[in-house]
């Protein structure tokens, strides 16, 4: 028992919003809601350039061919999704009834943030600013800001290490202003 955590159900590609909607109808159906909470298909939006010069808006899976579940493991849930048509396995579980491994929060939080379902933290900070490194090896060290990255959620710090000014990559929980 991992408690509720987030999990990667494998679908044949093409398949995902079928699956999706068979997933929340059987959660429905078998009274699941309060172990399996959240169906996501993680979807971007990408703009394509046409030959003819105008631009079309469109919606693109980021991982084809898999289905996400917000979800606390027990035999009962896991039989729901195991058995629900067009699901083909969980990741991470080798079959033969081993229960799957949930994504550790490192790998799902930017892809939460990506479909807007996390806020994405807010970085009070700006370039040539004083910050104080709050984890790792530069635990306590300041240094001054010197790009920032929204995208990735990054900043790039120099810190002094040997009498030099060196760059190093943190995210933005990583780092508070002096």
């Amino acid at each position: 028992m991992d408690g509720i955590r987030w999990y990667v159900v494998q679908t044949y590609s093409g398949f995902e919003n079928s699956v999706k909607l068979n997933l929340e109808r059987r959660i429905e159906s078998m009274q699941m809601e309060n172990l399996i909470f959240q169906v996501m298909i993680p979807e971007e939006l990408k703009i394509e350039k046409k030959a003819d010069g105008t631009t079309k808006e469109k919606m693109v899976k980021i991982f084809p061919g898999y289905v996400f579940l917000e979800m606390d493991v027990t035999d009962d849930s896991w039989f729901v999704v195991r058995n629900t048509p067009g699901v083909t396995g969980f990741l991470g579980s080798s079959g033969g009834g081993t229960k799957p491994v949930p994504l550790p929060p490192e790998e799902i939080n930017p892809i939460l943030k990506k479909c807007g379902l996390m806020e994405a933290p807010k970085l009070d900070v700006e370039i040539g600013e004083k910050v104080r490194v709050t984890t790792g090896p530069f635990r306590d060290q300041i240094g001054a800001v010197d790009s920032i990255d929204n995208d990735k959620l990054e900043v790039t710090v120099l810190v002094d290490m040997f009498g030099r000014q060196t760059p190093v990559e943190l995210g933005f929980e990583d780092i508070e202003k002096v």
